[in-house]
């Protein structure tokens, strides 16, 4: 279906969408690396500055918080800026936000390095998804996945390549290395990508199916959407940490990770085709109890067997989000929804904000072990919001669609 409504658009509008994608999934894999690669830092950090769990996850929350804080205003912006010149902008503070982190002689430098590197990275998730959707209409749900899809690749690979640098180089030199990388970015999107527009004068074009299912159904989605992704950043902050008295080195830690965000990757694909068939309401409920199962068996296995599971972990970890986000329309009348989507993603990446904090202080009074049986228990908790959502998705009472 998407493929023969992009065929019917003319060549001049499929090559400006093509373009559109390849540049806006670029930023996002960039983006998304930033975002990640603070995971890898934080053993380094620790040892470093002589930081606490709680101040470790504070680090992180800041660039969170700020990514998610911004976002509403950003969409504000975008009503009087051409939303490329603000995706120009994001990405390069973001760069110079690692630039200056790489310079930085200080606990407090440092957090206010990420503080504008996460200020920058506020610009591209609403934007860039916006601008797909726009670019093409009808057909969008596809490349709106494999706009998703190019997000894990950058948490996959910028991870795994920081892992090696540091190898070779001290953390600072590979942070600005890896700023360079980001200005890099920022050209090509100067370069490369399409005009996006202003807010106030376009129209929403992406298709909204149940748009008069929306009210509570969405408060019941971004409730699931919060404690997904508190569940997703409490694992991933305590990993490396449980890794590391399993023995794990540095360069283990990181190939680790990057496995984690490869099956999260995996994910993406695998849990959208799993919800086309079984419906949101099952997907959920699968997701949410093997990622408790998968969590509480990382906690008990040693090493080797444990570092096994995480490719699968992935895939249950992020596999809820990629339902979700194909919810969002289902819930939200056709002019709404770019604006759930910025409400849907502030809510999302301000829990990835605020949860690391909440877990962190409590693996400073239970130890990390605990903490991250706590995320599993999160995990089953988000299984009863699941079924009160299933009640307001029309599509789930669709013929041909289980799981209602």
């Amino acid at each position: 279906m998407s493929e023969s409504a992009v065929a019917d658009a003319p060549q001049s509008d499929r090559t400006r969408a093509a373009r559109t994608l390849t540049v806006t999934g670029l930023n996002h894999a960039l983006h998304d690396g930033y975002t990640d690669l603070v995971y890898v830092l934080l053993p380094i950090w620790q040892t470093d500055f002589a930081l606490s769990y709680g101040l470790l996850a504070l680090l992180r929350g800041l660039y969170a918080g700020t990514m998610a804080g911004l976002q509403i205003p950003v969409g504000r912006v975008a009503e009087r800026i051409d939303g490329k010149i603000i995706l120009i902008a994001g990405t390069a503070l973001s760069a110079l936000g690692y630039f200056f982190a790489g310079l930085s002689g200080g606990v407090i430098g440092l957090g206010l390095a990420l503080a504008l590197s996460g200020a920058g990275s506020s610009t591209q998730h609403p934007i860039a998804s916006a601008a797909v959707s726009r670019a093409y209409g009808n057909a969008a749900r596809g490349p709106l996945g494999i706009y998703n899809f190019t997000g894990d690749l950058g948490k996959a690979a910028i991870p795994a390549l920081t892992s090696v640098l540091l190898v070779i180089m001290s953390w600072r030199h590979t942070l600005l290395l890896l700023a360079v990388a980001g200005l890099l970015v920022a050209i090509c999107i100067a370069l490369w990508m399409p005009s996006v527009g202003k807010g106030n004068t376009r129209k929403t074009t992406a298709a909204s199916r149940g748009a008069g299912a929306g009210g509570r159904g969405f408060h019941w989605l971004l409730a699931i959407g919060i404690l997904d992704t508190a569940v997703r950043m409490g694992f991933l902050t305590f990993l490396p940490f449980l890794l590391r008295d399993k023995g794990a080195s540095l360069p283990t830690n990181g190939f680790a990770l990057a496995l984690v965000f490869i099956g999260g990757a995996a994910g993406k694909f695998s849990c959208g085709w799993l919800g086309e068939r079984v419906g949101t309401l099952r997907t959920v409920l699968i997701t949410e109890g093997g990622t408790a199962a998968l969590i509480l068996s990382v906690l008990a296995l040693p090493l080797i067997p444990a570092i096994v599971l995480l490719p699968l972990l992935g895939v249950m970890l992020n596999g809820t989000s990629s339902v979700l986000y194909g919810t969002v329309p289902e819930l939200t009348p056709p002019h709404q929804t770019e604006r759930a989507f910025a409400l849907f993603y502030t809510g999302t990446i301000g829990s990835g904000a605020i949860a690391p904090v909440i877990y962190g202080l409590l693996g400073d009074t239970l130890g990390p072990t605990l903490a991250t049986a706590a995320t599993a228990i999160t995990a089953l908790a988000i299984c009863p919001l699941a079924i009160a959502l299933a009640r307001h998705l029309a599509a789930e009472a669709s013929p041909g669609r289980a799981g209602a």
